[in-house]
């Protein structure tokens, strides 16, 4: 039905950079927010940076001024630069969307859509 797939982890030492990106595919009519969700070992997931449809952005406080989520809403993804990386923030990120999708013609209200997540490591 719909598919969101991650590329982009890795391991990267303190203060590297990274880039993620979140595709999403299938049977999608429009997709609002997006956005990037974050859990370390022993931790709750936590939102990392959302995006609305309108490019409007969102940021955890301990990511602001590092950290930039943009999306290309032609290429239905979502992107998150991650400059200046640090050791706590190593954890799993998983990427959502707020998507509306089509079968046989008819439009279903908008459900929230998530990645399987994607590992980045940040050694000291």
């Amino acid at each position: 039905q719909v598919q969101l797939v991650e590329s982009g982890g890795g391991l990267v030492q303190a203060g590297e950079s990274l880039t993620l990106a979140c595709a999403a595919s299938g049977s999608i009519y429009t997709i609002g927010a997006m956005g990037w969700y974050r859990q370390a070992p022993g931790k709750e997931r936590e939102l990392v940076a959302s995006v609305t449809s309108s490019s409007s952005t969102n940021y955890a406080d301990s990511v602001k001024g590092r950290f930039t989520i943009s999306r290309d809403n032609a290429k239905k993804t979502v992107y998150l630069q991650m400059n200046s990386l640090k050791p706590e923030d190593t954890a799993v990120y998983y990427c959502y969307a707020l998507i509306r999708t089509i079968r046989n013609g008819v439009v279903r209200e908008p459900d929230n859509f998530w990645g399987r997540g994607t590992q980045v490591t940040v050694s000291s």
